[in-house]
């Protein structure tokens, strides 16, 4: 599998929605940074940047806050906002 913009903003996404845990999203992201599996039209330095910061997301040098992920989404071109849902 290579790692795209898209598949990181997929990742990050489902993270938000909680569909997958800190610790999985934090496993997934380690998994693409050791082996390095990056598209090679995608940019490279974007991608790395955040996977990086995934990758130690679960350490309190490197805290995965909602600015933060906010951030990485909008970089990442694919902008999200809070809508509440219905019960």
């Amino acid at each position: 599998m290579k790692l795209t913009r898209h598949t990181v903003s997929t990742q990050l996404l489902a993270y938000l929605n909680g569909e997958i845990t800190l610790a999985q999203l934090v496993d997934w992201a380690e998994t693409f940074f050791i082996d390095g599996w990056i598209e090679p039209e995608s940019d490279t330095a974007l991608v790395r940047d955040v996977i990086a910061h995934l990758a130690a997301a679960d350490t309190a040098a490197f805290p995965l806050t909602w600015d933060i992920c906010q951030d990485f989404m909008r970089r990442l071109g694919t902008p999200v906002r809070v809508i509440p849902l219905s019960a």
